[in-house]
């Protein structure tokens, strides 16, 4: 019997990196009725140092390939029926990529977590991938926020594909 290995099959041999997850080590706040990158500034991964969790709050991979992408974030209109439109975004070099809403339309609510996840093309080189979000609140008075704290109700991460 002969003995056939992964490589003579052409299929990769690696494992899922470069990989991170990252969540917001407090909550974020910013005005009502603004598109604002989310700043998810604690590391739990990063297997590669791809990600920044101090000053641009991206993942840029150093591995060509297609990766898996997510997030979810909790937005709290920090009172009783007071979001009207939520939003979250993953953005590629600077540009949307996918977006997620919930709009609620006369039937307010103050909190909600939204999810999204894509898997997303990278080069290996310049590619890199962001999260925003958008909250729009009827009480305009007080600001945003995506909330976050040791249940990380806001977080970000992402894995390449092997074989992909």
């Amino acid at each position: 019997m002969a003995i056939i290995k992964v490589a003579d099959l052409g299929i990769s041999s690696g494992v899922n990196t470069p990989a991170f997850e990252a969540h917001l080590g407090s909550s974020q706040l910013f005005s009502d009725n603004t598109l604002v990158k989310i700043n998810f500034n604690t590391e739990d991964l990063d297997t590669d140092n791809c990600y920044d969790n101090s000053t641009n709050y991206r993942f840029t991979p150093n591995v060509p390939g297609k990766y898996f992408v997510f997030s979810c974030v909790r937005f709290d209109g920090r009172q009783t029926s007071n979001l009207n439109l939520i939003y979250l975004q993953i953005y590629k070099n600077g540009s949307v990529y996918k977006a997620n809403q919930e709009y609620f339309i006369s039937n307010y609510i103050r909190q909600m977590s939204v999810t999204i996840n894509a898997v997303i093309d990278m080069n290996g080189s310049s590619d890199y991938l962001e999260m925003y979000g958008f909250m729009d609140m009827i009480n305009a008075s007080l600001d945003a926020r995506f909330s976050s704290g040791s249940s990380r109700d806001a977080s970000f991460g992402a894995y390449r594909i092997v074989g992909a």
